[in-house]
């Protein structure tokens, strides 16, 4: 009764992860949605993200955590830093992707988080990948597959490297996270806030910035952004690096949803038919977490 009991109570701490994954995957397809009406480069876009996100996770930190601003990002140690110099990559790698090629190739690439994570995972955490995960990871590359074969045309090759970069970035990310459960993601996603602002202040010029282009990018670095990320984070508490990389796949299918209804950007048959590969499979995945694994 025990281990029944156990098992129970794995399955739901596993799927509490996932529900927080597929919030946060929900609110980081914006992105592109921001970045695309912010109307100035990626170095000032990068500069607006981080410097909004810094802000709002030191307000929401040293409003909600007993222990103040300054003693969370002590006790978290160096992996805070790490983690903020993998958000740093992973953030400035996402803006300037989607400013070089299509938002479809840009999430698509995104798509292989899971398979990097599990990598990283292996190498890092020693953790083993199952039987379910493997088979998920297949029908999201089958997914991708669907995809990239209608639309090598489309977007450019230093768009492609970037989205390439910032991906590593972010499952390496989840991955240091899964290994030090207990440092901030709050911290962490300030942290990489600030030294975004902090690199691309040098190649901007803040006091040329239309007061349109303040509140959108207000809007993205201090609610969407931030707090998408800070949930993706968090979710790895309770659920694998793998299994969260596999939800936030979710991702991939909303932003070219939101890439149509606001920039009329229409993905291919191919695309269209990728995505409902990936969302079915995300689905099946999900589902087969609230039955338990073998």
């Amino acid at each position: 009764m025990s281990e029944v009991t156990n098992i129970q109570t794995g399955k739901n701490v596993r799927l509490k992860g996932i529900g927080i994954a597929l919030i946060g995957a929900a609110l980081m397809s914006l992105d592109p949605v921001f970045i695309r009406f912010s109307g100035v480069e990626e170095a000032e876009t990068s500069f607006l993200f981080g410097l909004f996100t810094a802000i709002s996770m030191a307000v929401v930190i040293q409003l909600n955590d007993k222990r103040g601003l300054f003693r969370v990002l002590c006790e978290s140690g160096w992996p805070l830093l790490v983690a903020g110099v993998l958000m740093l990559g992973s953030a400035s790698g996402l803006v300037a992707a989607i400013k070089n090629t299509s938002v479809a190739n840009t999430f698509l690439i995104f798509s292989k988080t899971p398979a990097i994570a599990a990598v990283f995972s292996w190498i890092f955490l020693r953790e083993k990948v199952s039987k379910q995960t493997l088979f998920a990871i297949v029908g999201v590359f089958v997914g991708i597959a669907v995809v990239v074969s209608g639309s090598t045309d489309t977007g450019n090759w230093r768009g492609d490297l970037l989205a390439v970069f910032a991906v590593s970035c972010l499952a390496l990310m989840m991955t240091l996270l899964r290994k030090f459960p207990d440092v901030s993601r709050m911290g962490a996603v300030g942290t990489g806030g600030f030294l975004l602002a902090a690199t691309m202040f040098f190649f901007t010029e803040p006091s040329t910035f239309s007061l349109n282009t303040w509140l959108i990018m207000g809007a993205m670095g201090l609610l969407t952004a931030p707090f998408g990320r800070v949930l993706s984070m968090v979710a790895t508490r309770f659920a694998t690096a793998t299994e969260v990389s596999m939800t936030l796949m979710l991702e991939t299918v909303l932003a070219p949803i939101w890439a149509y209804i606001f920039f009329t950007e229409v993905p291919g048959a191919n695309s269209l038919a990728g995505g409902a590969i990936i969302l079915i499979t995300i689905t099946a995945y999900t589902l087969h977490l609230t039955k338990g694994e073998n």
